[in-house]
Parts: C-alpha cells; structure tokens; sequence
C-alpha cells in the first residue's frame, strides 16, 4: 500500500517522467527564441514544435496558439483582449473567469450546474451590442461538461464571440475547437501532467484581441516577454502522453458507488461529467476538518478549488446550483489522473469511512447524551 495517495489531479496532475526529459533538454539548451543566430534559431524550432503538439490536442492550427503563463492569464487575456461592449459569464465559472472584470453578467445554472440556455438566449436576444460569452468547457470542482455545441449556435446566432475556459476538459476528453465553433479556449498545461506556469490562450483566426502585455513582440505581438521556452515545451510534451480515461473513468464510477453505500451525496452525477472527478458531500461533516483528517491518513484530496489561497471557502459553484449551505459545506472533491490506481481508490475509501464512522458516533453520543 502507498504511504501517500494523490487525489487531486484537478489541483495539479502529477508531471509525466517524459516531460521533466523534455524539459531538462529544453533548459540545457542556450538560446532566446527571438534570435536570428543559430541557438536562437535551434531555440524557435522547439517552442514551434511544442506549439504544433498543443494545436493538434485542440485541432487548430498552429498559429492560433498564443503561450501564457496559465489558464488564469489566458483567461484575462481573452475577457479584456476582446473588443466588446459587455461579457456574459456563467455563475459557475473559475474564478479565474469571476474575477477578470468587475463588469460581468452572469447567467443562471440549473441544479447540475448545467448553463441555461433560456437564460443565455433571453440575455442576447434583442441587444445589438458587442458581446463576448466565456462558458467553462468542464467544471473544476464539480467536473460538469457544459453543452458547447448549443452554447456557440445560440451565441453566433446573435452575432456574440464565445471563449470556453477548457483548462479541465481539454484532454480528458475528445475536445474540436473547430467543430465546436469557439472562438477563443484558455488551456493550462498542469492540468495535463506538464509543468507549472505555462499555458495558452487559442484564438480564432481572423479575431482582433488587443494584448495585455505590450512590450516585445512576442507571441505575434499577442503577449510581450521573452517565452517560457522549457515550460513550453514541457506543454507540448505532456498533450503527446496518451491517457486512458475509460480505465480512470471505471475508477472514478468504482469510488462512487462504494460512497454512496456511505451515504454521500455526488453533484452532478445524472449529467456529462469529465471521467476523472467526483465532488460529493455527506452533511454533517466539514469540509475542511475532512480535507486534514484525509491528508494525516495520507490522502490528499481537495474542498473544490485550489485558487483559494490555501483556505476552504464556501463554494460558489453548489451555491449556484442551490445546494444547502449545511451540504455544500460538507463537499470535498476526488480528481484521478494519469497515475491513479485501484489500490488508490481502496485507500481512500477505507480512510473515508473511518471519517464516516467517527462522525455517526460522534452524532449517537450526542443524541444519547441529549
């Protein structure tokens, strides 16, 4: 049995082994990519290569891929790069998203956490200004995939731009940016199994998008500053690992079934989820005080979010799907990945419900104390 079991995927994925000999031929290597001489060269031929690997995992085309340093400054990028006179959000986005303008609109979800798309269409209908539409692709916390398809047709009906924040759901699941239609997506690369601080923002061609940071050229002029050539090509190396998310899938279904023996509740568990995450809840039992009593046991699990600055919050996302505070704040999140097994799954469950049991005998003391 592990000493320590890795749950949380949807946080940060572990980094594949080829990606750090990637990485390390990438920082062994002396060059800036915006040289004219040979290392500078040698140094541009990489970050292209990485830059034709991420485009593929998306189908695009190369040159629509713009390298950030994460999801969080894609984002941003593609919320304030736009020219639009409004932007129209979902209340169950990243706070990456949430927190990119003061200006947002924000549309209801129904109880899965599912966009409505009445509410999306009523807000579009009939006014004639420049509107950009940023819907999550897959939910961070509770893994729901929302429906693209019919969120771009009813968006170009009315003449609105689309951006996803697909940093969850782009390579956990069979992603087409252009069969879909977007406009704009935001992927981050340690999501995937490569490193931190890098990502990209994909942009349409032929969309105008004013950068952010004005000093370089970089990037086509899309973002100024010398790239992050190993964490670059750290991205491009980590979209070319071949993952089997039917095998994670049958884990992640495996963990729910032996929870909800327990009694716990799983948020969105009668839609389209991604196959690696569960976010569940047995009323009663914090959310925090399970999250420390997980780690000591050696699990490492999360609350939703890790851009909290380390402390457990109330989720917006179970708010906005209506669940009671008294549930909500009961809710923690699995998230398998790469290197997920079933001996991990069965460490958790024993652990979880040692957690569930001291809590029911806490509740029968108190009760025959009363």
């Amino acid at each position: 049995m592990k000493n320590i079991v890795y749950m949380d995927h949807n946080a940060t994925a572990p980094i594949y082994p080829a990606v750090v000999d990637a990485m390390t031929h990438a920082l062994s290597h002396v060059g800036n990519p915006s040289s004219v001489h040979r290392s500078g060269r040698e140094a541009r031929k990489l970050m292209e290569e990485a830059r034709e690997q991420v485009a593929r995992l998306v189908n695009v085309p190369s040159d629509w891929v713009i390298f950030t340093s994460g999801g969080t400054e894609a984002d941003a990028l593609a919320l304030n790069g736009v020219d639009v006179d409004r932007v129209l959000v979902s209340s169950v986005e990243h706070a990456a998203v949430m927190q990119a303008r003061d200006d947002l609109e924000v549309l209801e979800v129904d109880k899965n956490g599912v966009v409505s798309l009445e509410a999306l269409e009523k807000a579009l209908k009939g006014d004639d200004r420049a509107t950009l539409v940023s819907i999550v692709g897959a939910n961070n916390e509770t893994g729901v995939i929302q429906p693209l398809k019919e969120i771009v047709e009813i968006c170009h009906a009315h003449g609105a731009l689309i951006h996803s924040d697909a940093v969850q759901l782009a390579g956990k699941c069979d992603f087409d940016m252009q069969s879909l239609g977007l406009d704009l997506i935001s992927l981050s690369a340690h999501k995937l199994g490569g490193p931190q601080g890098v990502g990209a923002l994909v942009k349409r061609a032929g969309l105008t998008l004013t950068p952010l940071n004005k000093g370089g050229g970089q990037e086509r002029s899309m973002r100024g500053g010398t790239e992050n050539l190993s964490g670059i090509v750290g991205f491009g190396a980590a979209v070319e690992e071949k993952r089997d998310f039917s095998a994670i899938k049958a884990l992640r279904d495996e963990l729910e079934v032996q929870i909800k023996a327990l009694g716990a509740v799983v948020f969105g568990e009668t839609v389209e989820r991604i196959p690696n995450t569960s976010y569940f809840a047995i009323e009663g039992m914090a959310s925090e005080r399970q999250v420390m009593a997980l780690d000591l046991a050696g699990v490492m699990v999360s609350a939703g979010s890790a851009c909290s600055s380390g402390k457990v919050k109330a989720s917006h996302v179970l708010k906005a799907m209506g669940v009671k505070d008294e549930l909500a704040g009961s809710a923690i999140r699995v998230s398998l990945g790469w290197n997920s097994t079933k001996e991990d799954i069965d460490f958790f469950v024993q652990a979880y419900t040692k957690i569930v049991e001291r809590v029911q005998a806490r509740k029968t003391s108190h009760s025959n104390a009363a």
